[in-house]
C-alpha cells in the first residue's frame, strides 16, 4: 500500500455528526481532532472575531467540566492538546496514550452538548480581555504586527469573507455581548457543522460505539449558508504606506489569485518556493547574498475556501530603499517569466515538497488533521495521494505561465517604514 493511501471509514451519526475512522496501531497513541465548519469567514461586520473568542471560550469549561479543567485532564493522562482558528474553520485536538480514549471524547462531547449552560458574564469579560491583550501583543504592538490585516482589509472586496482579520477589529472584540455569544454557539457549534476525527490504535468498531455513546443525543442547531465569495481582480494597484514603530522598512506586495485546490494552486506554491524556498532560490540569492540589499525575502501562495493571493515580503538593509527591492524583485519575476526555469530548480523543489509530506505523515496529530482538512476542502480525506501528485506534474512551462499571470495583475503594495523622530 501507498504510505500515502491511507484506509478509513466516514460515518454521520443521526444527528449529522460525521465521523472519520483511521487505524494506525504502530504506536499506542489515539489523535482525536475535531473541526468545526466556522471561522473568522463567517462572522460579519461589527462582529469580527468571534470564532477566535470562541476557542477560547470553549477552554472555559462546560456544564460537566469546570474551568481549566480540560487541560488537566488530558495532561494527566499523558496527553496534549490544542485548538486553533482560521478564516474557514475552527479545530480542537488532543492526542493520548489510546486506553485513554474516553478522555477526550467526553471532553468535547461535553462542551458540543453542554457548554452553554456554563456561558456567564464574568467567562466572557474575562476572555475578552484575554484576546485583547493577545491582540495588542502579537498585532498592535508587534513591528510589523498590523501588516496582514492592512492588506487583508484592502486587497479583498468590501464584505468580502476574509477582508477583516481571524483576531477581530479591538471595538468589535471589546463589544461582544453573552447573547452574541449565545447564539454564535447555537449558529456554527453544532453536530451537523463539525467532523470528528478518531486516528490511531483503536478499534473502529469499539471506537464508533464510544463516539455514538458521547455524541448521539447532542441535538443539531440551524447552521446559516456559508458567506458568499465571488472571484475577484484589482482594476488597479492599490499602494499603502504604513509608519510604524520598526527599525528597518518593509515591502509587501500581494497578488489576487486562487482558491485552495482549484487549478494553478499547486503551480503557485511551487513558484514561491522557486523564489524564496532555500538559500539558493532566486530572491534569496539575489536580494540577501549577492547583492546584500535585503534582511530577508519570502513568498508564498496562501489560498482558502474563499479566496487566495500570492505574497512577497522583503525587509531593506539599513540604508537601502524600499524601491530598489521592489525593482529587483520584478526583475527576478520577469527572468522567470520569460525564460522560465530549470529542471533542476523544479526536481530540488518536487523533492523538497515530497520531503515534507513524508515528514508530516510521521506524527499521528498531522495525519488526524490532514484527514479532516481534505474532508473540509475535497470531502474526500484520503486526498493524500492526489494532493501531493498536484505537485509532481507541475512542469516548468506551467510556473512560467502563472509567473506571467502574476506580472499582469494588479496588485497592492504596502510599505511599512520607521515612524520619523
Amino acid at each position: 500500500m501507498s504510505l500515502f493511501n491511507l484506509t478509513y471509514t466516514k460515518t454521520k451519526l443521526e444527528n449529522g455528526l460525521e465521523v472519520i475512522l483511521h487505524r494506525d496501531d504502530s504506536l499506542p497513541l489515539v489523535a482525536v481532532n475535531i473541526w468545526y465548519k466556522v471561522g473568522s469567514a463567517n462572522e460579519r461586520k461589527g462582529k469580527t472575531g468571534l470564532a477566535h473568542l470562541f476557542e477560547h471560550m470553549m477552554f472555559q469549561g462546560s456544564e460537566n467540566v469546570p474551568k481549566e479543567m480540560h487541560f488537566k485532564y488530558i495532561q494527566e493522562a499523558g496527553g496534549i492538546l490544542n485548538g486553533s482558528t482560521s478564516f474557514d474553520r475552527t479545530n480542537y485536538y488532543e492526542k493520548l496514550p489510546s486506553n485513554a480514549i474516553e478522555i477526550p471524547l467526553w471532553l468535547e462531547s461535553d462542551r458540543m452538548g453542554f457548554l452553554l449552560n456554563a456561558l456567564d458574564e464574568e467567562k466572557l469579560e474575562n476572555q475578552k480581555s484575554v484576546v485583547i491583550n493577545e491582540r495588542l501583543e502579537r498585532y498592535d504592538n508587534q513591528p510589523y504586527g498590523l501588516a496582514w490585516e492592512i492588506i487583508v482589509k484592502n486587497l479583498f472586496p468590501e464584505n468580502h469573507p476574509y477582508s477583516w482579520p481571524t483576531i477581530g477589529f479591538k471595538e468589535d472584540i471589546k463589544s461582544f455581548t453573552l447573547e452574541d455569544v449565545r447564539n454564535f454557539f447555537k449558529s456554527f457549534y453544532s453536530p451537523s457543522n463539525a467532523t470528528l476525527v478518531v486516528a490511531g490504535d483503536i478499534d473502529q468498531s469499539e471506537t464508533l460505539a464510544l463516539v455514538r455513546k458521547y455524541f448521539n443525543e447532542i441535538p443539531s442547531y440551524e447552521t446559516p449558508a456559508p458567506p458568499a465569495s465571488v472571484d475577484f481582480q484589482l482594476s488597479e494597484n492599490i499602494f499603502i504606506e504604513h509608519r510604524d514603530n520598526v527599525q528597518l522598512p518593509r515591502l509587501y506586495l500581494a497578488f489576487p489569485t486562487v482558491k485552495s485546490y482549484q487549478p494553478k494552486d499547486a503551480e503557485f506554491e511551487v513558484l514561491s518556493d522557486i523564489l524564496s524556498g532555500s538559500k539558493n532560490s532566486r530572491l534569496n540569492k539575489r536580494l540577501v547574498f549577492d547583492e546584500q540589499i535585503a534582511q530577508d525575502v519570502s513568498a508564498f501562495q496562501f489560498s482558502g475556501k474563499y479566496g487566495g493571493m500570492f505574497m512577497i515580503v522583503s525587509t531593506a538593509k539599513p540604508g537601502i530603499k524600499i524601491s530598489e527591492l521592489k525593482e529587483k524583485i520584478f526583475e527576478e519575476l520577469s527572468s522567470v517569466s520569460s525564460n522560465g526555469i530549470t529542471e533542476t530548480e523544479l526536481t530540488k523543489t518536487r523533492n523538497g515538497i515530497k520531503s515534507n509530506f513524508i515528514a508530516s505523515m510521521q506524527n499521528l496529530d498531522n495525519i488526524a488533521d490532514h484527514l479532516n482538512h481534505y474532508n473540509f476542502y475535497l470531502n474526500e480525506p484520503n486526498s493524500f495521494e492526489w494532493d501531493i501528485n498536484r505537485y509532481m506534474s507541475v512542469q516548468t512551462e506551467n510556473v512560467k505561465d502563472v509567473c506571467y499571470e502574476l506580472l499582469n495583475k494588479k496588485y497592492l503594495e504596502l510599505n511599512i517604514t520607521p515612524k520619523e523622530n
